[in-house]
This record gives structure tokens, C-alpha cells and sequence, in this order.
């Protein structure tokens, strides 16, 4: 608990707003071809790219995370085992289940890499976990056949070594299966840098009082007092998006021209729509969700978009956690018995109407009984609803079906009238 620990009085002192010495040496600078710097830090200024990380990284960890255990035909929860409270209640006694899913999301959307130490008990159960600064770790094999070593750097300098069973990794798209490799540094560096730019620009623009850039000319020649004081009178009555629009009054013969192209003729705008859906693009994300509605969309098409998205977005990024958690946190004997998973069915909830005649399907056909209907509704069981129906007029395929004959009636002898 010493390493983890420091770690935590690091983070305390150390964040992305006010970065150290040490993460400002690990982020480097990576300028885009914009000359504007692109890296996990930076890239948070882009709002496209804040809202991708946090609607991802906010959806996945308002799933639960549960631990099942396999039954015969079915699965329950695993309550009572120690892994369920790390994984669906909190890792450690400082952050809660939520805040931990949404750091693991967030690292692995920006630095393509989550890292936390798994602490256990003396039989060797997993307790606690403690996430790590993923720009401070460094995954290794020392020896070709031999297990991956995690080299971690201390705040206070030097490193430490800790083992594969002593690291929770999860790991996003790489090549070499060892570690993943940075989104916004991969695939979105010149994207985001493109969306700084413009982004900048606008800010820039707008401070000058919307003018890219103006000429006053005088008839005369000015001194250099002159030239100042024109200069600063102009500032301070024109300067700032406060000031702008207003009447410029010249004196002298004094003209005004702008110099510049405006931004309308250089598709300023257009720019800036077109790096919202391409950074949602990298991100698998519909562009509807982190408010680009430029396309016309329809209710109809957005809640397939939506469901598309809980799909082949999120659920991939629950899988890759899924998997990891059953090798990484169970043992080879508990694997076979036991799995984690994340709820995503409440996502792929539709209307009222819906849901209704999808329950009134499953009820009729006989997969969902009407406590299974009220469990899926977040409504209490009740007395008698656990039965399931079966349709009276269905049978088994290819099967024969037996008319059975009625009984015949007994014949009784001394009843002459027979």
C-alpha cells in the first residue's frame, strides 16, 4: 500500500488542469500540422472532443457492473462473492464504482491505456482497486518467454516494478497485443489540431471586433507620436467584441479598408461543423449526440442511430472491460464459473409502446412471466407471477398427435334392458 499511496498524494497535487514537472515531461509536445499542440492535455480544449469522452465515458459508468454465476441453464449474481462490491458498489474507500468506470473510459479514450494496482487479501481475493496515471506506467518483458513487467515512475523520482498479477490493465486498439495506442495521438491528431485552430481563430477574430484586419491611410505623413496615438484611440474605441459595430468617425481624409479574407469566404464555419463530425467520426459517435443536428435528423432515424451506438460503440468498450476483468481478476479455477457484465439492455429501452408489445410477445410464447415483465419495468414482484404461459394449440414439429378415443361405456349383464 506505500506505492499506492504516493500515488495518490501525486494525483492530489497533479492534474490535467494544473499539470506537475513530471506529467508536463511526459505529455512532450506534439504540434499538428497547424502548428497548434496536440496531446492528451490539449485535445480536452476541443469541444467535440470533451463531449465524445464525456458522453462515453458518462454512459458506460451509469451501466451496472455486475458479477454472475453460471448455472445450470442460467446465471445469478454473485453477491457473496468479494469481487461483486469492488466491481458494482466502489474499488477502493475513496471513489465509487461510477467515478471508476468514467477514469477507466476516459484514459482509455485519451491515452488508449487504464492502469490500476489490485490489492488483495491474504487468500489472495481481489479487495481494492487503485487506478494509476497511465502517462506514468510503462508495461515491458524483460525476457522473450517471460511474463510483462509494469515499470512504474515515482513522483519523488526512481521507479518501481510491479508484476502482471499486481496490475489491472486494460488495454484499447494496438498492434502488439501489449498495450494500446492513444487515440488523439494516432488518429485524431490532426483533427483536433484543425479544431483548435479554428477554434482559436474564431476567438481571435471576435476579440478584434469581428475585423480580420483594418488599414487607416492619411494623406499626410505622421510622426511616430501621430501613428500611437491614432492607433491606441482606434484600439479603444473599436477593439473587442463589446465595442464592435460601432461608427467609426475618420478625420483628416483619413480612409479605412479591411485587410484580410473574411471568414465567410474562407469557410470559417463550414471548418468548424465539419471537425465536430469528423472527431465524432473517430470516436464512433452519432454526431446527434454531441449536438451536430446539421443533417436533418429525423425522430425515427436518431433512435436507430441510438440504438447503433449502444451497439457498435458502446458495447465493444464494455466487452474489452468485460474480458479483462474475467482474466485479470478472477482465477483460472473461479473463470468457468463466474463472469462480469455490464447491463446494457436499459439502453436499448425504446418507447412505451414498444417495450409494451415486445413483453406482450415474450409473455404469450412463454420466455417471460409477468414477475420477469415487472423485474424489466423496475416494479416489485408479485404473489403468483412467476408462472409461464404455454400456447395450448403449439407442438413439437414432425410429432403425431394421438386422438385418444373415449372410454366405452360398461355393459351390465343383469340389466335386461341392455
Amino acid at each position: 500500500m506505500k506505492f499506492t499511496e504516493r500515488m495518490r498524494r501525486w494525483f492530489r497535487r497533479s492534474s490535467l488542469a494544473s499539470p506537475s514537472e513530471e506529467l508536463r515531461e511526459a505529455l512532450g509536445i506534439t504540434p499538428s500540422a497547424t502548428g497548434v499542440v496536440v496531446n492528451e492535455m490539449t485535445a480536452l480544449r476541443a469541444s467535440a472532443v470533451w463531449a465524445c469522452i464525456t458522453l462515453l465515458s458518462g454512459d458506460l459508468a451509469s451501466v451496472p457492473l455486475l458479477l454472475y454465476r453460471r448455472r445450470d441453464g442460467g446465471k445469478e449474481r454473485a453477491e457473496s462473492h468479494p469481487l461483486y462490491t469492488v466491481l458494482h458498489d466502489a474499488p477502493n474507500d475513496e471513489i465509487d464504482s461510477f467515478r471508476f468506470v468514467e477514469l477507466m473510459m476516459t484514459h482509455l479514450l485519451t491515452w488508449g491505456n487504464f492502469y490500476a494496482e489490485i490489492v488483495v487479501d491474504e487468500a489472495g481475493r481481489v479487495r481494492q482497486l487503485w487506478p494509476l496515471a497511465p502517462w506514468l506506467v510503462r508495461p515491458e518483458r524483460p525476457d522473450p518467454n517471460g511474463p510483462i513487467v509494469y515499470r512504474v515512475r515515482l513522483p519523488e523520482g526512481g521507479e518501481v516494478t510491479l508484476r502482471r498479477d499486481q496490475v489491472f490493465h486494460v488495454a484499447g486498439f494496438g498492434y502488439d497485443g501489449l498495450v494500446g495506442y492513444s487515440p488523439l495521438r494516432m488518429a485524431a491528431k490532426e483533427a483536433v489540431g484543425l479544431a483548435l485552430a479554428t477554434q482559436e481563430f474564431g476567438a481571435r477574430f471576435f476579440s478584434n471586433g469581428a475585423r480580420p484586419g483594418v488599414v487607416l491611410s492619411h494623406p499626410g505623413q505622421l510622426s511616430e507620436k501621430a501613428r500611437d496615438n491614432i492607433q491606441r484611440s482606434w484600439n479603444a474605441a473599436h477593439a473587442g467584441l463589446e465595442r464592435s459595430h460601432r461608427v467609426a468617425i475618420l478625420e483628416e481624409g483619413m480612409k479605412i479598408e479591411t485587410f484580410g479574407v473574411p471568414p465567410e469566404e474562407a469557410q470559417f464555419l463550414e471548418t468548424r461543423k465539419f471537425q465536430v463530425t469528423d472527431i465524432a467520426r473517430i470516436y464512433r459517435v452519432p454526431p446527434h449526440m454531441i449536438g451536430d443536428h446539421e443533417k436533418g435528423a429525423t425522430y425515427a432515424s436518431v433512435e436507430q442511430q441510438s440504438i447503433d451506438y449502444v451497439t457498435h460503440t458502446l458495447r465493444p468498450w464494455a466487452v474489452r472491460i468485460e474480458r479483462a476483468i474475467r482474466q485479470q481478476l478472477l482465477t483460472p479455477r473461479e473463470r468457468g464459473r463466474y463472469f462480469a457484465e455490464f447491463l446494457l439492455d436499459g439502453l436499448l429501452r425504446g418507447d412505451t409502446k414498444s417495450r409494451y408489445d415486445a413483453y406482450a410477445v415474450g409473455r404469450q410464447w412463454g420466455w417471460l412471466s409477468r414477475n420477469d415483465v415487472r423485474r424489466l419495468e423496475n416494479m416489485d414482484p408479485i404473489e403468483g407471477g412467476d408462472d409461464y404461459l404455454v400456447p395450448s394449440n403449439m407442438q413439437v414439429l414432425g410429432a403425431r398427435t394421438e386422438v385418444e378415443a373415449p372410454p366405452e361405456a360398461e355393459v351390465n349383464e343383469d340389466d335386461p334392458s341392455e
